[in-house]
Formats: C-alpha cells, sequence, structure tokens
C-alpha cells in the first residue's frame, strides 16, 4: 500500500535557523521575516521535478466549502445508515435545513454548550487551520483570505474525503487540536460528553478519539498530507499508522469513499485499495 510522502526533518530544521516549531511544524523566521513550514524532500518529488500535487490534476467538481456541505447533504450521507454523527454515533435528521442529532440515541450529554450541541456540523477531520497554516496566504489574512486567493486550499477545505458530521459542541471542542492517547491517565469511560468516547484535554490541546474512528481518521491524514502537500510530525505519524492497523478499512467506509468518488471524481486510495 503507498505511504506518505512527507515528514518532518527535526534535526536539520533546528541546525538551519533559530526558532522553536509550533505543533503544526512552523515558525517564525526572524531573519526572514516570515512564518513558514518545512517538509522532507522525498524520492517522488525529486523525481517530479516541481509537478503540481495531486489536487490540481483531479479533475474535481467541488470547489468551495459551501459547495461540500451541500454536496454531503445531499450525495454521501442521504440514507438513514449514514446518518450519524462520526465521533459520537449519535443518528440525526433533518429538520429544514437544520441537521439535528438525537442525544438519546448515543447517551449524548452536552459538556457546556446545549445550543451548538443541538445541531450537526460539518468537521474537518485535518482542520483548515492545520492546512491553512502550511500556506502563505494564511499569513497574510487568515482563513477568509487563502478562501478566496488560494486554489489549492480552498479545494482541500473543500475537499469532501476530509468532511464528517459531528455535533456541533464536539466540532467547537476540537478545534484544531492534534488527536492522540491520553494512556493510563485517560481513556474511556470519561463522561465528558455522557456516554460518548469523545476526550479533550484543553491544557495540552489534544482530542482522544473514539476507538471505532480512528483508522478513518488516519487513511483522512494519510490522504490530505499526500494530495495537499502537507507535514504531518513523525510522532503523529507513528500514531496514525497503529491507528490505520487496529481498525481497519470496514464496508461503510468504503460505501462513503464510493459515494464521495461519485461526486468529487477521485477516490481515498488508502480506502479503496481495502475494498472490492
Amino acid at each position: 500500500m503507498p505511504w506518505l510522502l512527507f515528514l518532518w526533518l527535526f534535526p536539520l530544521l533546528a541546525l538551519a535557523h533559530g526558532g522553536g516549531l509550533d505543533a503544526s511544524g512552523c515558525h517564525s523566521d526572524r531573519a526572514r521575516g516570515d512564518y513558514h513550514c518545512h517538509r522532507q524532500e522525498s524520492t517522488n518529488d525529486r523525481a517530479s521535478n516541481g509537478a503540481a500535487p495531486a489536487a490540481q490534476t483531479g479533475g474535481r467538481t467541488i470547489t468551495s466549502f459551501r459547495q461540500a456541505k451541500q454536496v454531503l447533504r445531499e450525495s454521501v450521507y442521504v440514507t438513514p445508515e449514514f446518518q450519524v454523527g462520526f465521533y459520537s454515533n449519535c443518528r440525526f435528521v433533518a429538520q429544514g435545513k437544520k441537521l439535528v442529532p438525537e442525544w438519546a440515541s448515543c447517551g449524548y450529554r452536552p459538556r457546556k454548550n446545549a445550543n451548538r450541541a443541538s445541531r450537526i456540523e460539518w468537521e474537518h477531520v485535518v482542520p483548515a487551520w492545520a492546512i491553512g497554516h502550511q500556506r502563505q496566504c494564511w499569513q497574510r489574512g487568515g482563513r477568509r483570505n487563502c478562501t478566496r486567493n488560494d486554489p489549492l486550499f480552498a479545494m482541500a477545505e473543500a475537499d469532501l474525503h476530509n468532511l464528517v458530521p459531528a455535533i456541533g459542541e464536539l466540532n467547537g471542542d476540537r478545534s484544531n487540536y492534534r488527536f492522540m492517547e491520553f494512556g493510563s491517565g485517560g481513556g474511556y469511560p470519561s463522561g465528558q460528553y455522557g456516554a460518548v468516547e469523545f476526550r479533550v484535554d484543553f491544557k495540552q490541546r489534544a482530542v482522544e478519539p473514539p476507538r471505532h474512528r480512528r483508522g478513518d481518521i488516519a487513511r483522512t491524514y494519510f490522504y490530505m498530507a499526500e494530495t495537499y502537500e502537507l507535514a504531518i510530525s513523525r510522532a503523529q505519524l507513528k500514531l496514525f499508522e497503529v491507528w490505520h492497523r487496529g481498525d481497519p478499512v470496514d464496508p461503510a467506509e468504503c460505501e462513503r469513499d464510493r459515494r464521495i468518488a461519485a461526486v468529487q471524481g477521485n477516490h481515498n486510495p488508502y480506502v479503496i485499495s481495502a475494498c472490492r
């Protein structure tokens, strides 16, 4: 199966110039007066000799986040068996233009924001923040500037493979935090959101997702990193490889991939390679 193309070169970066890296492997370079990120050049990068990322040559049909949300609702999560929250497994139903989760179906209990928990939102598994902070457009005007002026960012922001339905409170609490396992000091059941297997450590800026979604998350990160030339830290990559093996592709994930490919024009190779 394919492997990720991009890894960090921590020792080399430390020697290259001063300033510690943030959670995305980026930093402010005082000498150059900018903010930028680093990734290792791979064999495929050298062979391509500057070729465009795969995202630019895939014949995509979804071009905006607004369009993506509509397509997801009308073409992907359109049947009852798919109408469940990604993290919570809560069933949800349409009430006009709003998608409403049924808390009782999964034992959900709001942590703090019951109003936001009363709706389904479209969550970026790889946060838009993580995508944007590796591009110059973000430093010049944030997400809005990237959406308007960086076609590759706009395509990544709207990529259906990276979007899942989530209870709004979970989407908000996850923010742009990294995924991890909390070990013996964390784990489940935490009770933070009732019976839902989802835990946020706000001090560490980290999230422990439910066990049944960890492989899905890993394969989404692999796809996004390869498609949009995003960097992933060595620690995250190692964790995702474990999650990928421990939570393999299931029939529902295959069907979701097929539905997305039918409307967006491309598969996630880390999923479809395991589907019959």
